[in-house]
């Protein structure tokens, strides 16, 4: 039974692979062809050129995890160098570093304001 499940996944996955493409092409068709000439008065396209926007934009733009969060979005290199950072830091510049940043993200954090002195931090502890 393991044996004949193996060797269907050789032929089940890419004809899902195929399935799901064909229909993320028409989706993108009939998107393209009921907005796109009304709004910015383009032609209608065909069903492989659909798939072929789809592609463009895939390599255009990446396939990854579906975009940023919180975090997840930025390079796991930047990431790393930041938590490596903040590991270095003393309690008091961790606080500092908090307080700074707490009002210059959007949403719930705050009024989403930024400024070039975001990196003054540590020497603003210094002084006192």
């Amino acid at each position: 039974m393991k044996a004949f499940l193996f060797r269907g996944r050789f032929v089940f996955i890419p004809l899902a692979v195929a399935a799901f493409l064909s229909l993320i092409s028409f989706v993108v068709m009939q998107l393209w062809n009921c907005l796109l000439p009304g709004i910015l008065h383009v032609s209608a396209i065909t069903f492989w050129q659909a798939m072929g926007i789809f592609i463009l934009c895939k390599i255009l733009f990446g396939f990854g995890k579906g975009g940023p969060r919180f975090g997840g979005g930025r390079a796991p290199w930047m990431r790393q160098r930041m938590r490596e950072h903040f590991e270095k830091m003393t309690p008091e510049e961790r606080e500092r570093f908090k307080e700074k940043f707490a009002g210059r993200c959007g949403g719930p954090f705050g009024r989403g304001r930024f400024d070039n002195d975001w990196m003054d931090y540590k020497e603003g502890t210094e002084e006192k």
